[in-house]
């Protein structure tokens, strides 16, 4: 199975910047991984339903009919990071060949990008900046992978 994350816009800071590289990098030991960076649309000239739509154009051009996608969203599925490998495994039992992840823009999704995912995920009911959800994201699915390795990187 292959992994591809897909982020709107791109992140400024070089602490966040750096963090995201050492795990994307720690990653590629267990997964074929790609990380896809999208422009995010100017916000000064479009509405948040506008701007979404743009945004939901440019995402869906990245995605094949045939990738399972999972879009990082407020109101999806909270997982333990326990049950966050157990369902990446799911996935790799399913055959899956390509497995999108995605983080939207600061306003989330267009309707055509939530009828075309497959599943939504929620990392936390707390809000987060959608630059630290990325570092966040990528250190849960790094130790999504050392669970389901029985390596001794997560505690319980």
């Amino acid at each position: 199975m292959k992994i591809k994350l897909i982020q709107i816009g791109k992140t400024d800071d070089s602490y966040i910047k750096d963090g995201v590289k050492e795990f994307e990098k720690r990653l590629t030991k267990y997964v074929v991984f790609e990380s896809v960076v999208l422009n995010s649309v100017k916000k000064s000239n479009y509405n948040e339903e506008v701007l979404k739509k743009a945004e939901g154009e440019v995402l869906l051009k990245e995605i094949s009919s045939s990738d399972f996608l999972v879009l990082l969203d407020e109101n999806g599925k909270e997982f333990s990071s326990r049950g966050f490998a157990q369902f990446i495994e799911s996935k790799q039992n399913a055959s899956v060949k390509q497995l999108i992840l995605v983080i939207g823009g600061a306003y989330g999704f267009s309707e055509e990008v939530y009828k075309r995912a497959d599943a939504k995920l929620s990392l936390s009911k707390m809000t987060f900046s959608h630059q630290m959800v990325r570092l966040f994201f990528i250190e849960q699915l790094y130790r999504a992978f050392t669970i389901l390795k029985g390596e001794k990187y997560h505690h319980d």
